[in-house]
């Protein structure tokens, strides 16, 4: 078997075996496989597809690349829930605390992100003193004795998916939908948790633009994940503008808190509500979606899931005072007002704008290693539907004293091209579009 013969023959649109597949990716982790003959694989994949049963020889081939975690000694049927990512995703932080409080234990692994704001981790490490970084043992124990964890991925997990990733993003095939599957559900199946549910972002603000590629991502994922012995069920949801009203890592912590009180933003509290419920009838913990979200909302509202965020912090030796006390949070020096300088109804409020002026600000990375600033970001006055005064704020900038001018300009300009009016009322946006494995199991 040869590198450049299994090349030809995906070029020519071919399907690749399993023991292909596995040659291929064990050979580039033993370095037999060069860089160059891998980018020409991926580039084939990317323009030749892969068939159902090739995307999840890839991905077994990932997770077979790394060590696995075995998670059969915490009592219960574990959850874990990943996002392919946009502007304002706080889910996370809401949701793990909101269903490990229903009795279901989430062992969630993160990331750190490039783009417009830092990663779940990023977000996390705002608060004082939490710590991300867990060894294997450590996340069990956490599990184990309060229901929930959310930590950095181990560096000897999926090792194969980190160094295709380097590869993909210099080779601009990053945006190809098996590889995508792969990779995240390579991450999800090694994570060894029972269940998983996915939110598959579309639009403005999100990696995948089209609904269409959105609900090819979700039935590839969902048939990967099955087949691996794992439940699976994915959302595909609207990334139009950003999910709540903060964008920033602090902001979004703040936010999530909020929403944990029962305070937040409708969205943020609809779409956490909505993924929980399907987690917890996965789980067997509810008969259906109806009740699994019965009895989430009514942990939200009794501040038991606001504890258990608070349980969270403090076992990731963080401060859970931020919980009953925001101020502990870093703040930026300067919140400057955006006004507008229209008046109407907002009909578009691009996301990627919103992202890439909370970037600027430094809340996200635009490389691998680049710092990220936890208490910058921006505040979203108004949102698609709203009616709006001329000279009325629409967005709060959260700038650092040393933002110079010319930032602080760029990122007003930004924000303002953001948001688009018209004259007569617009009606708010649709928030999930659909669903793939959402059946109870």
């Amino acid at each position: 078997m040869r590198a450049g013969d299994l090349i030809f023959k995906k070029r020519r649109g071919e399907t690749l075996t399993k023991n292909e597949v596995d040659y291929l990716i064990t050979g580039y982790v033993k370095g037999n496989v060069p860089d160059y003959q891998m980018s020409a694989l991926l580039m084939a994949i990317f323009f030749q597809g892969m068939t159902d049963e090739e995307t999840l020889n890839l991905t077994n081939a990932l997770v077979n690349s790394g060590e696995t975690i075995d998670l059969s000694n915490i009592p219960g049927f574990k959850v874990d829930k990943h996002s392919t990512g946009g502007v304002g995703d706080t889910t996370t932080l809401v949701l793990a605390p909101l269903v490990a409080a229903a009795g279901v234990p989430v062992a969630k692994l993160s990331g750190r992100s490039l783009g417009y704001t830092g990663g779940t981790l990023d977000k996390l490490e705002s608060i004082p003193g939490l710590k991300t970084e867990m060894t294997v043992g450590e996340l069990m124990a956490a599990v184990k004795k309060i229901g929930v964890a959310v930590a950095g991925q181990t560096g000897k997990l999926v090792p194969a998916d980190k160094m295709l990733y380097a590869l993909r993003d210099v080779t601009a095939t990053v945006d190809s939908i098996p590889l995508i599957a792969a990779s995240i559900m390579s991450k999800k199946i090694a994570a060894g948790t029972d269940g998983i549910v996915l939110d598959v972002k579309i639009g403005d603000g999100a990696f995948l633009k089209r609904q269409e590629e959105g609900f090819t991502l979700a039935r590839l994922m969902t048939a990967v994940g099955r087949a691996a012995g794992r439940r699976t069920a994915v959302a595909i949801t609207k990334m139009e503008q950003p999910l709540g009203r903060k964008v920033g890592n602090a902001l979004e912590v703040e936010e999530a808190i909020l929403t944990l009180r029962g305070e937040g933003p409708p969205d943020l509290e609809e779409l956490c509500l909505t993924l929980g419920s399907r987690m917890l009838t996965m789980a067997g913990a509810a008969k259906n979606i109806d009740r699994g979200r019965a009895v989430l909302a009514r942990i939200l509202r009794s501040g038991e899931a606001l504890q258990k965020f608070a349980e969270l912090i403090e076992n990731q030796k963080g401060d859970g005072r931020v919980t009953e006390d925001l101020s502990l949070l870093p703040r930026a020096e300067r919140i400057i007002a955006v006004r507008a300088v229209n008046e109407g109804f907002i009909c578009r409020l691009k996301a990627e704008n919103i992202g890439r002026a909370a970037a600027l600000l430094g809340a996200g990375r635009w490389k691998k290693g680049d710092p990220v600033d936890p208490a910058v970001g921006i505040t979203v006055n108004k949102k698609i539907g709203d009616q709006v005064e001329k000279g009325e704020t629409v967005a709060l900038i959260h700038a650092r004293d040393t933002a110079s001018a010319g930032i602080i300009a760029e990122v007003e300009e930004l924000i303002m091209s953001a948001c688009v009016f018209v004259e007569t009322p617009v009606g708010k946006p649709v928030l999930i579009c659909g669903y793939v494995g959402w059946e109870n199991d």
